[in-house]
């Protein structure tokens, strides 16, 4: 610990300007990675003591992703991505009462309990959704850019998909419309190196994902996706390339997940030393508190007071869900169509 600690001082004073960021940013940051972190551990003890139903897949490890990316997204800007979803939600700032209880199946849920882990939805917060056919959301978020080009609104859509959705066909096809429109998308690939249990390099011809857009002229660059600001700063860097009408940009975010694909998955693909080797020198969370200390910017007391906050809203998120009725039967007959004006 003393070490990283040593490297953080240093990073903090080598630091290049784009990396650059005060107190209030970096907290938030951290506050906003330690939610998603503890809402997924207590979804993952919901989801054994039988409370969480279906596929439940959790974001633990991948946090600094969606909060950097967050971070530059503009009002309006949409998020659309897979079924590991809830950390995406949370970065946009859904409640996690709501989540929770869509994750539970109840009423009060973000979709009315009809959505659950994968499929939940919210225009207010621009987010269009998990998704749970793989690379759907691929087409769909190319659909919205398309929109946004469309309305001369100059307006971003940030493309989630893992790289297991790499390899699926109509990715490519999405790649070569929006690259052929120039339309304004980002393209972000959480690569974790494992897509449902495979590695990448027993999947993938071309293991180096941003390359997958070179045959269409599409840029892109592979990031650390364990470091929040490194994540902001190509963030920023992809969506005004988007914005300025140059086209999509590709992300390629290396990180890794800690838990198996879905709660189902005993992880058995790979060693338990593995993990532990990740939790102890790229946790995303670790680096950035061991910056946040070097910097004199907060303590071990005001970390704990953070955590402790943090904790507090994920047991009200957890008791609200449980004690959130299950939806009426008849609203198996709603949200089928919309009601257009005439």
């Amino acid at each position: 610990m003393a070490r990283a600690r040593q490297a953080a001082k240093a990073e903090a004073s080598n630091e290049a300007p784009e990396r650059a960021a005060g107190k209030d940013e970096l907290l938030k940051y951290y506050r906003d990675m330690l939610l998603i972190r503890r809402f997924e551990e207590r979804a993952g003890q919901l989801y054994g003591m039988g409370l969480i139903g279906g596929f439940c897949h959790l974001y633990i490890g991948q946090e600094a992703i969606a909060v950097g990316v967050q971070a530059i997204k503009q009002d309006g800007d949409q998020v659309i991505t897979g079924y590991r979803d809830h950390g995406h939600m949370l970065a946009c700032g859904m409640d996690p009462r709501e989540v929770m209880a869509e994750l539970t199946g109840r009423a009060g849920g973000s979709s009315k309990g009809k959505g659950g882990s994968m499929h939940m939805f919210s225009t207010e917060a621009d987010f269009y959704g998990g998704h749970g056919i793989v690379g759907a959301q691929v087409s769909l978020g190319t659909g919205l850019a398309f929109a946004n080009r469309y309305r001369g609104n100059g307006k971003v859509t940030f493309v989630y998909f893992g790289d297991g959705a790499a390899n699926q066909g109509q990715v490519y096809e999405s790649f070569n419309m929006a690259e052929l429109w120039s339309l304004p998308a980002v393209y972000i690939i959480e690569n974790n190196q494992y897509a449902m249990g495979t590695a990448i390099q027993r999947s993938s011809a071309e293991t180096r994902l941003f390359r997958r857009g070179a045959s269409f002229r599409i840029p892109g660059e592979e990031v650390d996706g364990m470091d929040v600001l490194a994540v902001r700063d190509a963030a920023a860097k992809a969506a005004e390339h988007a914005r300025s009408g140059e086209g999509p940009y590709i992300l390629e975010m290396k990180t890794y997940r800690y838990r198996g694909h879905s709660m189902s998955d005993p992880a058995k693909y790979r060693t338990r030393e593995e993990v532990e080797e990740v939790r102890k020198t790229r946790d995303p969370i670790d680096h950035l508190r061991e910056l946040l200390e070097a910097r004199g910017f907060a303590d071990e007391a005001a970390l704990r007071e953070i955590d402790s906050e943090v904790k507090a809203i994920v047991a009200d998120a957890a008791e609200f869900a449980r004690t959130s009725p299950e939806p009426d039967p008849s609203e198996l007959y709603t949200d089928v169509y919309v009601e257009a004006a005439q």
